[in-house]
């Protein structure tokens, strides 16, 4: 039997779906539903449907996520999935912690510093550079341990990582690379005026 969280994604799936009005701008990532005394609190996380930096679709369209929000709760009224009681809604975009676990995410972190997590219990540290189907690629680039800079050796060492040998990825804040100021690679992430946060409260379905 599906969770509330399943039964929600599939009800909201057809807003994203190819021909509807958001395809190729947006992609339903997650769907959360709790509840908070008589209220249920829907959550949901939508994406730019872009996977190549540089290139159409990929950068998060704000008014498109303000639309989404509203055809989301329109579809929300609309279905008996959650029951008599009152709902608030909650439409935001991913911030920098949303784990890489899925194809789209770690092509959206093409570029980024990240900490890979695997299935045999380690984890490193790379610079993701491309992905395919066979898994990620990127160079290594280990953090420095205390204020040590890393073995010249390791770094831009390559690294393919297959999709079964891979659990997770943790994209990492940078605060400086060589003279680039890092902190313009995360603004989307961390501008509260770019969190795409949209709430409403519904009474009643």
């Amino acid at each position: 039997m599906p969770t509330l969280d399943e039964t929600i994604t599939e009800v909201l799936a057809p807003v994203f779906a190819p021909g509807s009005e958001f395809a190729g701008t947006l992609v339903l990532d997650h769907v959360d539903v709790s509840t908070a005394g008589r209220r249920r609190v829907v959550r949901v996380i939508v994406d730019a449907a872009g996977e190549d930096p540089g290139e159409p679709g990929f950068d998060l369209d704000l008014d498109a996520v303000a639309a989404a929000s509203t055809a989301i709760s329109q579809v929300l009224d609309e279905t008996p999935a959650l029951g008599d009681a009152p709902y608030t809604l909650e439409v935001s975009s991913p911030g920098v912690e949303r784990p890489l676990t899925t194809r789209r995410h770690w092509g959206r972190a093409r570029g980024r510093l990240v900490r890979a997590v695997l299935t045999n219990g380690s984890d490193l540290m790379l610079r993701v550079v491309t992905v395919d189907d066979d898994g990620v690629h990127g160079t290594g680039e280990p953090q420095m341990i205390k204020g040590k800079p890393p073995r010249a050796k390791d770094v831009g060492a390559p690294h393919h990582l297959a999709w079964a040998d891979l659990v997770r990825g943790e994209v990492q804040i940078e605060f400086r690379r060589g003279d680039e100021d890092v902190e313009d690679l995360v603004a989307d992430e961390n501008d509260p005026e770019n969190d795409a946060n949209h709430e409403s409260d519904e009474d009643e379905q």
